[in-house]
């Protein structure tokens, strides 16, 4: 079974703290799919303020994770995917349906399921889960982009 831990995960993904939002990959097969997973923290930034009387981890957080498990799975489906002139970007995001809270001390697993890549634009099927209960679902599209210079 393939793994990818976290120094793995920062040499794939330009993120850092507090917007890398994968800790490591449990599962991947190159062309199919990735499984990840995300420790919620209470010390997290956006806890201060969303909501202070009940904290949960923003939806938008938890599709930005998702997108992020799309890069890495992406990366380790074409090699020569991730250089120095070029930047994985999010297009799209359709058919977003939110199920369940997340909140600290949630484990949040990021599974992606490769739909279709033509030319540099990369489809996905996701979904973010909690104890099996699903938390986010998501059909997301990616495209890899040349850097402006």
């Amino acid at each position: 079974m393939n793994t990818i831990d976290i120094h793995e995960i920062q040499r794939l993904l330009p993120h850092r703290y507090p917007m890398l939002l994968i800790d490591k990959v449990i599962e991947y097969i190159p062309n199919e799919h990735l499984v990840g997973i995300k420790n919620v923290s209470f010390n997290e930034p956006h806890f201060t303020g969303h909501f202070p009387a009940r904290v949960i981890m923003p939806g938008v957080l938890i599709l930005e994770a998702l997108a992020q498990a799309t890069g890495l799975l992406a990366f380790k489906s074409v090699e020569d995917l991730h250089s120095e002139d070029s930047l994985y970007y999010l297009a799209s995001i359709d058919n977003a349906r939110f199920k369940r809270q997340v909140e600290p001390g949630d484990q949040l697993k990021l599974e992606v399921k490769l739909v279709s890549n033509k030319r540099n634009f990369w489809k996905f099927r996701c979904e973010a889960s909690v104890d099996g209960q699903l938390a986010v679902s998501a059909d997301i599209m990616c495209v890899d982009q040349k850097i402006p210079k």
